[in-house]
């Protein structure tokens, strides 16, 4: 084991002068807490400031605010900002190793930290951190393989991407140009069922047996079935027209607002939390999966976006969602496009199979190699 500073420099960000912050490209990046993940930033400064904190591609930096994120910076000749430290390895160390090293040790940190609003990573804590150094050559082997699971995660994540967009480029190309006439969301849906959210206070979580889906559990327009809260099903009595018959679209109305997911007979009987809007289509107008598709467009997104408000809590009016304007082609049209998206999703259910299989080995080995 050895201490943090006796594997690599730790060189902290400088105070650079807010007044000099500008969205001009023309001037250097600035490298802030929240660009250390993403690897690019947004933001630039027009003041003077010293060489040393001049950064490149291939960095390795880490967040020391919220989450103590570490990872290699990717958008070019960058200025190193306060509370963001750059980490370059000594002699005989692996910058990788200790890449993949830190990112274990700094996640432990992180859950361990207390915080009131936003977690703080002391400089006294990263001088103090132990790592388990092994040789070079092992250093190098870990890494490598380590490395190579990594690529296939990102792969995957890619090949998941350019599907979703293999959907979006095909709805452009059967529908775009207002080739079609429009009318608002509420024309379509279930006479006498109208649009409504769901549950205002669910209560506590394993009090009874009605599962409610949350806005957390749809993901990547999917429902995630692992983390669902069952409460009692009592307190869904007063809010049976959200009650889920497993034929249904859900779309998010608070925080990030329009997500959106189809149920199946897996939700049946369940119900939705307040962030969660039901849409009971009428399928003799619209074919559900052609709608889901629908509001991913851009044009539907930016509609929802641009009717979102709140200055604490974002949210979308069920009034605006109600004449959210939807083209409506012929059917059989739609159910074209339907089994096409049809036959995209069997494509990533298997990525998604292989994703995570190397997500699995991939934090195994990381259990192995740091503990």
């Amino acid at each position: 084991m050895a201490k943090l500073p006796e594997l690599c420099s730790i060189q902290y960000g400088y105070a650079f002068d807010s007044t000099c912050f500008t969205e001009d490209s023309t001037y250097l990046p600035l490298v802030r807490i929240r660009d250390v993940k993403r690897g690019y930033s947004e933001t630039f400064y027009s003041g003077n400031y010293p060489n040393d904190y001049i950064i490149d591609n291939g960095s390795l930096l880490v967040g020391m605010d919220g989450e103590f994120n570490i990872a290699r910076w990717k958008g070019g000749k960058a200025l190193l900002n306060q509370r963001v430290c750059k980490i370059t390895a000594r002699k005989n160390v692996d910058e990788e190793y200790l890449r993949f090293a830190l990112t274990k040790a700094l996640k432990e940190i992180e859950n361990r930290t207390s915080f009131v609003t936003v977690k703080h990573l002391s400089a006294k804590e990263l001088n103090r951190l132990e790592i388990d150094i092994p040789d070079y050559r092992v250093q190098i082997s870990i890494s490598g393989t380590l490395t190579k699971i990594e690529n296939i995660i990102f792969t995957r994540q890619q090949q998941l991407q350019k599907l979703d967009e293999l959907v979006k480029a095909r709805f452009v190309e059967m529908f775009g140009d207002d080739k079609y006439s429009k009318t608002p969301l509420i024309n379509l849906i279930t006479e006498g069922a109208g649009l409504s959210y769901g549950i205002v206070q669910p209560g506590d979580s394993g009090t009874g047996d009605m599962g409610v889906l949350r806005p957390v559990d749809m993901v990547n327009g999917e429902i995630s079935t692992h983390s669902i809260k069952y409460i009692d099903r009592s307190i869904g009595a007063s809010f049976k027209k959200t009650e889920l018959v497993g034929d249904e679209l859900l779309i998010t109305v608070r925080g990030t607002t329009g997500v959106t997911a189809l149920t199946d007979s897996r939700f049946k009987n369940m119900n939705v939390t307040r962030g969660i809007a039901v849409i009971r289509y009428d399928r003799r107008k619209i074919n559900p999966i052609y709608l889901n598709a629908f509001l991913n467009t851009d044009e539907s997104q930016q509609y929802i976006q641009e009717h979102t408000r709140g200055a604490t809590l974002q949210q979308i009016n069920l009034s605006d969602l109600r004449v959210h304007m939807i083209p409506v082609p012929p059917i059989e049209l739609q159910e074209k496009l339907a089994d096409f998206i049809q036959q995209v999703d069997k494509s990533k259910v298997a990525v998604q199979k292989s994703l995570d299989e190397a997500q699995l080995l991939f934090d195994s080995l990381m259990q192995q190699y740091f503990g």
